[in-house]
């Protein structure tokens, strides 16, 4: 339960927070997604945080992420690639919309050829 009440104290600070954030397709970033339900992947740590796939900006405070894990599963829900060595996936079935406020810090931008693969199969599941 303490989770729930830590998130909900960050969550009203990132919401009451005037920084803005530049940020555009195919970057991946730290992000607050918090403390969620069920299945839904939550964020870790004291912030909540999670690295997330921008999949499109629709302005400067509205955009679809998808959630970015180290545990890879071999399924059409999750698309692999390698960075510094290390396996990651893309979580193709957990497409979210947020808010350019729960945006952190930014990690690197995905490869264009990486990026057109994610957003096709995106489409393929939808």
């Amino acid at each position: 339960m303490q989770n729930f009440v830590d998130w909900t104290k960050l969550k009203i600070k990132l919401h009451l927070s005037e920084v803005k954030k530049f940020f555009n397709e195919r970057d991946i970033w730290w992000a607050s997604l918090g403390v969620n339900i069920g299945f839904e992947q939550d964020g870790k740590h004291q912030n909540f945080e999670r690295p997330v796939l921008i999949l499109k900006r629709f302005n400067n405070d509205v955009l679809l992420i998808l959630p970015i894990t180290s545990k890879y599963k071999e399924n059409k829900y999750y698309y692999g690639f390698e960075y510094h060595d290390k396996t990651f996936a893309v979580i193709l079935s957990q497409v979210r919309l947020i808010s350019s406020k729960r945006l952190l810090r930014k990690i690197r931008m995905l490869s264009e050829r990486e990026f057109n693969e994610i957003k096709k199969l995106v489409k393929d599941i939808i």
